[in-house]
């Protein structure tokens, strides 16, 4: 039995009983309210992947990289809805092993589980390579030592309650739009006054006069598709926090609901703006075009500023990620598919072992940015960007599974239905297995393609193993 199969439902299916504690049985605490969950949702699609990853797409893509944010946006909506669809079904912290057990089977949640966790790891990885970049913007120090210090630091803040974390998370997220949306002014302003060292030949133009809106071909745009996709992995983290949100039901269909103009405004349109006022032929792989953008300018001190942005931007990232591992790997202890030891809450509803285990893989990051500082960034981007979509595979399958079951009358129809659906899953699945493709073609990431068979094959032993030792655990599962 799961950590939410506590009370039967329709047909003997489990129904989890909502307290102020979360989902009976979980020990969580509903602490985080309607303004944190929106702006965690708002937060979690600004990130490293617009703020660093995007000057490499710039420079593969060029202007075209415009259309690419705007199809694959499309794509994470119908991803959200159809999570959207589930958790008002059943909302649970560890929501995507959770419906990979029930819908498709407890190895697919284990598997879930255990992928969703590795991501996590892994972008907290990324978003400290990140972090430690943007310091040397100001200081000439080794980025090993910033990512050691960084992720000490967050491990620290993890600690806290979840209310807190709440809090940190609002103000880290405030901080992002607040500076996205000063860009896009600060650059329509440009374009219609001509101030700065830009204002002489900003223009709408620079979209298709330097080389046509694909100056690198329709491939050139394709090849940036994995780029794209990272940006915006961890929109999901909405539903990790349903098992601590004090209204799911009300906060959580909200949320997903502002995922197009979140992608037309941060996305679409600051990438607009900046390479209407600076040539994209301008920014270069490896440095934020937002930096880049405002040293074009002319602007110093608003390169500094921005700096500062997406450094916080990257270290609430790592945040985020240090929260979710905890939960995760809690939900896969509680439901007999990870050691016991990670159910321990502390008394503010913390999961401190699991958390702290999971800072400590963290550390990788700090030996990978002392081997290879110059290419850590790309090394763990295509890790996290393989094992991330993984669980938007699970969300759209289990989505579609459950769907067909609603339909049938088996199981109780969801509040908060996806439009489209099925046809929008499938055409989602469909779009993500192009990325896969895309990434298998470009040399830089194939050696995520190459892992995933390994993680895999790891999985696949682990799983029989622990059965066989612990025969109890599949009874356990079954229940």
């Amino acid at each position: 039995m799961t950590s939410a199969q506590v009370d039967e439902g329709q047909d003997g299916r489990p129904a989890a009983a909502v307290t102020d504690a979360g989902p009976a049985g979980e020990g969580y605490r509903r602490a985080l309210g309607a303004r944190q969950i929106q702006m965690i949702a708002i937060g979690g699609a600004i990130g490293t992947g617009l703020f660093l990853g995007a000057g490499k797409a710039i420079s593969k893509a060029g202007p075209s990289l415009v259309l690419a944010y705007a199809v694959a946006g499309l794509v994470i909506f119908f991803i959200m809805r159809a999570l959207g669809e589930l958790l008002m079904y059943r909302p649970v912290s560890g929501s995507f092993s959770e419906y990979a057990r029930e819908f498709i089977g407890p190895f697919a949640g284990f598997v879930t589980g255990w992928t969703y966790w590795l991501f996590w790891v892994v972008t907290g990885i990324t978003e400290v390579t990140a972090a430690a970049q943007y310091m040397t913007f100001w200081f000439a120090i080794p980025q090993w030592v910033s990512a050691l210090i960084f992720t000490v630091i967050l491990y620290g803040v993890n600690l806290i309650s979840v209310k807190l974390f709440g809090e940190l998370e609002f103000w880290f997220s405030m901080v992002k739009v607040t500076a996205i949306v000063g860009m896009i002014l600060i650059c329509a302003g440009i374009l219609t006054l001509g101030f700065s060292d830009a204002g002489d030949t900003a223009s709408v133009t620079h979209l298709w006069a330097d080389g046509g809106f694909f100056p690198r071909g329709i491939k050139g745009t394709l090849m940036t598709l994995q780029i794209v996709m990272f940006a915006f992995l961890a929109v999901e983290l909405v539903g990790v926090t349903a098992g601590e949100s004090k209204d799911p039901k009300a906060v959580l269909p909200k949320a997903i609901n502002t995922v197009p103009w979140r992608i037309a405004v941060f996305y679409v349109g600051a990438l607009v703006m900046i390479l209407s006022v600076v040539p994209w032929t301008a920014f270069k792989p490896g440095i934020s075009p937002f930096v880049a953008a405002f040293e074009e300018m002319g602007l110093v001190v608003g390169a500094g500023i921005v700096n500062f942005v997406v450094l916080t931007a990257a270290l609430s990232s790592c945040n985020s990620g240090m929260y979710s591992t905890g939960r995760m790997l809690r939900d896969l202890a509680r439901s007999g598919q990870g050691p016991q030891l990670f159910t321990r809450l502390t008394r503010s509803g913390t999961p401190l072992i699991g958390t702290t285990f999971s800072a400590a893989l963290m550390l990788v990051g700090v030996w990978i940015n002392y081997q290879w500082p110059g290419d850590a960034f790309t090394y763990v981007v295509s890790f996290a960007t393989i094992s991330g979509m993984w669980a938007w595979i699970m969300i759209l399958c289990c989505q579609l599974r459950y769907r067909g079951l609603a339909d049938r009358g088996v199981l109780p129809r969801s509040t908060f239905r996806a439009p489209g659906a099925p046809y929008t899953s499938v055409f989602a699945l469909a779009f993500i297995g192009l990325v896969v493709v895309m990434m298998g073609i470009d040399e830089d990431t194939r050696i995520s393609l190459y892992c995933a068979p390994l993680w895999a094959l790891l999985l696949g032993v682990s799983y029989m193993v622990r059965g066989a030792r612990n025969p109890a655990n599949k009874a356990f599962e079954k229940s």
